[in-house]
């Protein structure tokens, strides 16, 4: 029988795997199958943590928002400011205002101050 020389798909679909592996130590690095193993769990933890990240952050700026409201004593805490900037329709996300408080705490005090200041606040229907 006849010698065959198998093609280079197999090796270039191999070789492609080790590329990705080659940062993995040990046999993670060099052995296929278990490179194919540690890719699948690494491209599922990414995917995971970039939706953590979002929560991590969201909460970073609020604790960021709540720290500065509450140092002063204008305002009382962070769901009641956010409460009457959307009756104010103020639509202020809450990554800029963290970027506000931290920059430039005296722009959300004035912010904070204003809402604060007005009277008829209440005239505003309540939020749904």
């Amino acid at each position: 029988m006849t010698r065959v020389k198998r093609g280079y798909i197999a090796r270039r679909r191999r070789k492609k795997i080790r590329l990705f592996g080659s940062t993995f130590r040990r046999a993670h690095s060099r052995l296929t199958r278990t490179i194919a193993q540690q890719k699948i769990r690494a491209l599922v933890s990414a995917h995971r943590d970039r939706d953590r990240q979002k929560r991590d952050f969201r909460r970073l700026w609020i604790t960021r928002i709540n720290a500065v409201i509450r140092e002063k004593e204008i305002y009382y805490n962070y769901s009641k400011f956010i409460c009457d900037l959307y009756k104010r329709q103020l639509l202020l996300n809450r990554k800029i205002l963290a970027q506000i408080a931290i920059l430039n705490r005296n722009c959300l005090y004035m912010i904070s101050n204003e809402i604060i200041k007005k009277d008829d606040w209440k005239e505003y229907p309540e939020m749904i």
